[in-house]
């Protein structure tokens, strides 16, 4: 499969990019939430396939060394092809000159791991949702 890749948000489902994050178990907000997150980043990529949205990601990122990489999904049904790497080879081409952060969902880090990333060992965490980051696995 050969997606079409989009760098903007014009057109989005915002209502298909929350739902697409609660099914894969990642978090969620509302659709409006979600538009105002990806619209404000540094890189956004969505794929499609015949006209229909499959996965996204984005990077927040200062443009200059430093960037962030969120919300990375892929609609279930169409996981499994490489679109996941496809979706990240996509956000790291455009902050190739930064340094790259993430917290990925557990059980994601060798996906992760594959494409360069390694564990930190100073990362530090404060979350609005303190117990339900915790009972999750993201902290102590």
């Amino acid at each position: 499969m050969q997606p079409e890749i989009r760098f903007d948000c014009s057109g989005v489902n915002w209502q298909l990019v929350a739902d697409t994050l609660q099914e894969v178990g990642m978090a969620h907000y509302a659709a409006e939430a979600h538009q105002q997150a990806f619209e404000a980043s540094h890189t956004v990529v969505f794929l499609y396939h015949n006209q229909q949205m499959i996965g996204f990601g984005r990077a927040i990122s200062d443009g200059v060394y430093q960037a962030a990489v969120y919300d990375v999904a892929v609609v279930p049904q169409y996981q499994g092809h490489g679109l996941g790497r496809t979706i990240m080879q996509a956000i790291l081409a455009r902050v190739s000159h930064c340094n790259v952060i993430l917290y990925a969902s557990i059980g994601k880090e060798p996906f992760y791991r594959s494409l360069g990333f390694r564990l930190m060992k100073t990362g530090m965490a404060l979350f609005k949702q303190v117990e339900t980051m915790a009972a999750k696995g993201f902290t102590e």
